[in-house]
């Protein structure tokens, strides 16, 4: 956890520009999809890589019989799958199928443009700002 005042504050103000402007692409992904949006957080997850549903609840900031149900229904639809995972028997690991992987696909093909306060930026902010957001991204 951050120490740093000012980290804190970016952060804030980063989590506020993406929550407070997403509302329409997460509506339009829902009518693509006739997913609930919890669905498509754990499809979304998934893309990265197979996780076991604690992995999964844990990702998706849901609880444990929440994140059951949900994978649950993702399966039912042939998104998921769950297999028994070779380094402990005991545990199932969840991951996509074909269908889930065209369905990230058509998750990711939704329109998103930019916010007019991001929009606004000039090309030199825009491209600090990326090579920041680049910097700060998986590695």
């Amino acid at each position: 956890m951050s120490r740093n005042p000012t980290a804190d504050d970016v952060w804030r103000a980063l989590t506020s520009l993406v929550i407070d402007n997403r509302d329409g692409w997460k509506r339009a992904v829902i009518e693509q999809t006739g997913l609930p949006f919890s669905r498509i957080r754990i499809l979304n997850r998934l893309s990265r890589r197979p996780m076991t549903v604690k992995q999964v609840a844990h990702a998706a900031a849901m609880d444990a019989p929440a994140t059951t149900v949900a994978v649950n229904d993702l399966e039912d639809r042939g998104l998921v799958v769950r297999e028994t995972d070779p380094t402990n028997r005991r545990c199932k690991v969840v991951s996509l199928t074909d269908a889930g992987r065209e369905m990230v696909r058509r998750i990711d093909a939704v329109d998103d443009p930019a916010p007019d306060v991001l929009a606004g930026l000039h090309d030199a902010e825009l491209t600090e700002l990326r090579t920041i957001l680049i910097k700060l991204g998986p590695k």
